[in-house]
């Protein structure tokens, strides 16, 4: 039997480059390497018959060049609140388990990964404002990060930019700027 799931999450991730993620836009890393952090808070979600809703999540990833290149090392941490049956679930799925090979973020993740860190399981504090574009993330111990909207040097204004899906005119997908 096929495993049946959705995972729908409000994520914050970032990564060591300057600006932007450089290898998502055909650019090289800022710094010949990445290290990158997903974290993450359920919003919908189940794993076959196990409720996720609520439960936050991390996967952290360093590559010693590019991604491109491989030999990355990941790390998962998942909610000291799920119970048994929901760190299974969550393991699954950030692991890149679940589902066909390469058929969703993690597996590809995955896919350039040699080494595979034990799991965690940890408090993950995930405060987000998603119009503000701010966040801040704290895992004891693992990780702390901060994002926001970078600033305009000319104006000292915030800058933010995103695509956002467009109703399709041909039959091809369109995106925009904001």
């Amino acid at each position: 039997m096929t495993d049946q799931w959705l995972f729908k999450s409000e994520t914050y991730d970032n990564c060591n480059c300057q600006i932007n993620c450089g290898c998502q836009f055909n650019l090289p890393s800022t710094n010949g390497y990445c290290q990158s952090a997903f974290i993450g808070h359920i919003v919908q979600g189940h794993f076959n018959g196990t409720p996720l809703v609520g439960l936050n999540w991390a996967a952290l990833y360093k590559w010693p060049g590019e991604i491109k290149d491989g030999n990355g090392k990941r790390q998962i941490v998942i909610d000291e609140r799920a119970d048994k049956a929901q760190r299974i679930a969550l393991e699954a799925i950030i692991s890149g388990e679940a589902g066909k090979p390469l058929s969703n973020l993690f597996s590809v993740f995955a896919s350039t990964c040699s080494e595979f860190c034990e799991t965690l399981f940890l408090k993950i504090h995930l405060k987000a404002d998603l119009e503000g574009r701010t966040a801040r993330v704290e895992i004891p111990g693992t990780l702390k990060s901060r994002a926001g909207p970078k600033i305009n040097e000319f104006t000292g204004d915030p800058s933010t930019s995103r695509l956002r899906d467009q109703p399709a005119v041909s039959n091809s997908p369109m995106r925009s700027w904001d």
